[in-house]
Formats: structure tokens, C-alpha cells, sequence
């Protein structure tokens, strides 16, 4: 048996039971796999069923333009059905989507349009403004609008809901999913509660979202708006597809948590997931209590881990925004054990052979050139002798010209990996402000003696 083309094979995602991230939650706890669709995200079903309501409408014509404000998973499913069907694509995401979103996008001939994040949807410069502008100045163009189209919502009551239903044999009691559009949720879980109304259905939220306050109390409250990291779920406005009805709580989980709680499912389940699934499990295990024995999970991992290498799965990005803190030696901890000296520094106007007497005399090889007491560039053993034997006159020539750029800085987090690979035959060590506001000095010689005490 063969497909005739890829977006047959969308959909029929298998249900994997997890045994240990969740240990300590009562009932057996399932994962939808959606990371097995052709396009690795649960997206690929929604896009193609709203470009194929869209086609059947007249709103997508024969060699139409497809723009869309995507986060980058949706772009991915449009993208490569319009492959298939002969459409153009360009798409408006954010600059907090992560670059392996974006590049993907890209690698499938999409023309991508990076917005800022921190502004207001109707701002004119939003990922939503912009798509919605291009949509009225592009030709023969149609915007599918995820948020507010409803075939959004209908993929998944047309296919999610009837397979985790079969996939259960019915006997699922509740269905956890991070909301972003909404279509997911209210899709799925409108199908298994007209299945079964005792079929608990939780959405998973994010600090600096409206969804869990509106649902709680009916307010849309917009000082509860702040950017947050959490990527696919959360918003800023009430998408269409976000069916309140349907749902039966929200649980805020931190950005810390979610990711990582996304790490931890690949390392605990051997499953490659992205930040959602991460949200998910961690909303999950923070309502356990809420759990009997006996209860059925599901939980959908909507996205591939590979959308996340720079993050998530990065650990100085992690280090960066202060989640992760290992037994892993970082900057802060190679300071604690070397000596504090006081770096020597000279200025741009101290002259070439000052330089040579302070290298002679302090037995160093490069040293830290400083302008107004900010440090400006390096001096290296190795450059004044290149410079010398060009133009031996420059002794008496300002070091600032022939200086070289500075030291790499690093902050108190960044990992030993990351300070080895900043140290070179162009950088001999790297800068860092400890906690005083002090510069300080890292070397290699600093690394091994901190690894061998």
C-alpha cells in the first residue's frame, strides 16, 4: 500500500502510555503522539482541513497567495499542503519563535515576515497587523485566520476526538491539552463529551494569558497581559476557536516549569517533544489531586523537539533566564576558586611600548584595553609584535591603533562548555561582572584549575 501524496498520511498519531515523568499521578497516563504527522505538529490537521474549506467556498482560488500569522507550527502544515495543491505562502510570526520555526518555514519555499512580540495585537506592526495588511494588498491572496476560523476546530472534532476515542475503547475520563488557538481542545473535546459528558476536559495556560482568569470569572483582564517564553499556547485576545463551554479548567504553569518539564520528557520517556507538551505534563502533574486511580489521561504532545534546539534544549539559554541550575561548573562557580586579582587594564591612549613594559613586567600576554574606563579592545604579546616589525616607529604610537577587538563577556551563568569555546587563538580568556559589578577575568589556565580543585 502506498499514499498518493504526503497529506494522506496526517492523522491516526499513536497513543503511548508514560511511566516515569509521571509517577506519582493516579491513573494511566496516555501521550497522543502528534509529532508523527508529516509536518511533526498536531497543526497539519487543521491546516489542510481549512484549506480545503476554504477551496470548496471559492475563498482559495487556482494559484492563490496563503498568509497567515502563524507561530510556526500551523505555517508548517499550510506550507506544505500548498506544495501539494500549488499555492503560495507567506507567513508573519514573531520574534519569539524559535529560528529552527522559522528556518523551516523557510526551507519549504515560505516567505517569512519576523514581528515584534511585545506589542498589542491591533498594533499596527503585530504578527496579526501585518497579515491581516498583507492579505488586502496581496492579489489573489486568502488569510486563513486560525484563531477565529472554525474548521480549526472542526479537524479535530472530525479526526483527534474519534481517534483517542477508539484508541481508549472509550474509556478515557480526561483529555489535557495547552491552548493556544483553542481549536484542539474545543475540537477534541467537544467530540468525547458528546461521547460521554463525564469526560473532564483541562486546558493548560501560561502566566501572562487571559484564558484562565476569563474562564474563571468571565473578565478579560488586560493587566494580566505580559510577554511571556512558553511557546504555542497562551494569548493576549479571546480567539473563536476557544470554545469556554467545552473547557472544563485552565492551569497557569510557569515558563521555568514548562520548560523544564519539556526536557524531562525526552529524558525520562525517550519522547522528543515541544514546549506545549512540556506545559501539559507539567499542569497535569501540579491538578494530581484532582486524579482517582481508576482515571483514563490524555495528554497531547503537539510538536518535535527539533523546533526547540536553541532553547529548551539549549542549556545556557536555560542558564540564561536563571531555569537551570546544575552541578555543571559556570562562570560564577570558576570565580569562587581562583584567586580575585585585580585586572590589568590600559588605556587607548597609553602608548605601544608601555604595553611591551606592562606585558614584561606583569609576565601576561594580552591585556584588556580600556576608554573612559570601559573596556574597548584587547592587546596581544602576539599583535605588537606583528605591528613592530611592519613599522617598528609605532612604539611611541597609541595602543589604539593597533589593538584588537575586546574579550568575549559572559554573564555568572554561561556554563564551562560555552566559556571553553569562547577561549581561542583569537581570545586567550573572556570578561565577566561578578555580583559587585566588578570585571573579572576567566583564562584557560582558570578553567582547568577550577575543574582539577
Amino acid at each position: 500500500m502506498w499514499y498518493n501524496n504526503i497529506l494522506e498520511t496526517i492523522g491516526n498519531t499513536p497513543l503511548v502510555k508514560l511511566n516515569t515523568i509521571t509517577k506519582g499521578v493516579p491513573g494511566t497516563i496516555l501521550a497522543k503522539i502528534e509529532t508523527t504527522n508529516p509536518g511533526n505538529s498536531i497543526k497539519d490537521r487543521m491546516a489542510v482541513k481549512m484549506i480545503e474549506d476554504a477551496e470548496k467556498s471559492g475563498k482559495l482560488k487556482p494559484g492563490g497567495t496563503i498568509i497567515e500569522g502563524t507561530s510556526g507550527n500551523t505555517g508548517m502544515g499550510l506550507a506544505m499542503a500548498a506544495i501539494i495543491k500549488g499555492y503560495k505562502c507567506i507567513f508573519t510570526t514573531t520574534d519569539k519563535q524559535s529560528k529552527e520555526k522559522v528556518d523551516a518555514l523557510r526551507a519549504f519555499g515560505a516567505e517569512v515576515i519576523v514581528c515584534p512580540t511585545n506589542v498589542e495585537p491591533e498594533d499596527p506592526r503585530s504578527y496579526y497587523s501585518v497579515s491581516s495588511r498583507l492579505e488586502r494588498e496581496v492579489p489573489n491572496s486568502w488569510k486563513p485566520n486560525q484563531y477565529d476560523n472554525l474548521a480549526n476546530s472542526q479537524a479535530h472534532y472530525e479526526q483527534t476526538g474519534p481517534e483517542i476515542w477508539a484508541q481508549t475503547e472509550g474509556k478515557i475520563t480526561h483529555l489535557v491539552v495547552g491552548v493556544g488557538t483553542g481549536g484542539t481542545i474545543s475540537g477534541t473535546g467537544k467530540y468525547l463529551k458528546e461521547k460521554n459528558p463525564n469526560i473532564q476536559i483541562w486546558g493548560i495556560d501560561t502566566y501572562g494569558s487571559v484564558f484562565k482568569k476569563y474562564k474563571e470569572t468571565g473578565i478579560f483582564d488586560k493587566d494580566e497581559i505580559y510577554p511571556y517564553i512558553t511557546e504555542g499556547i497562551g494569548e493576549d485576545f479571546l480567539p473563536a476557536n476557544v470554545n469556554f463551554d467545552v473547557i472544563d479548567l485552565f492551569e497557569k504553569v510557569t515558563d521555568k516549569d514548562a520548560a523544564l518539564m519539556t526536557r524531562d520528557i525526552a529524558r525520562k520517556e525517550g519522547i522528543f517533544v515541544g514546549n506545549s507538551a512540556g506545559a501539559a505534563i507539567g499542569g497535569l502533574i501540579q491538578l494530581k489531586d484532582k486524579l482517582k486511580p481508576e482515571d483514563v489521561v490524555v495528554v497531547i504532545f503537539h510538536d518535535h523537539g527539533s523546533r526547540y534546539m536553541g532553547k529548551m534544549y539549549n542549556e545556557d539559554w536555560l542558564r540564561e533566564r536563571g531555569f537551570l541550575q546544575d552541578e555543571k561548573l559556570t562562570a560564577k562557580s570558576i570565580l569562587s576558586k581562583k584567586e580575585s586579582t585585580e585586572i590589568v587594564t590600559l588605556d587607548t591612549q597609553k602608548s605601544v611600548l608601555e604595553a611591551i613594559n606592562t606585558i614584561k613586567s606583569m609576565n601576561i600576554s594580552q591585556i584588556p584595553v580600556t576608554q573612559q574606563g570601559m573596556i574597548v579592545g584587547k592587546i596581544a604579546e602576539s599583535d605588537i609584535l606583528s605591528a613592530l616589525l611592519e613599522n617598528p616607529g609605532l612604539k611611541s604610537a597609541p595602543i589604539s591603533e593597533i589593538m584588537t577587538a575586546t574579550f568575549p563577556f559572559v554573564d555568572l551563568n554561561t556554563s564551562i562548555d560555552k566559556i571553553s569555546s569562547l577561549i581561542n587563538k583569537e581570545n586567550s580568556a573572556v570578561l565577566v561582572e561578578d555580583e559587585t559589578g566588578k570585571i573579572e577575568i576567566i583564562t584557560q589556565y582558570d578553567i582547568i584549575n577550577a575543574i582539577s580543585g
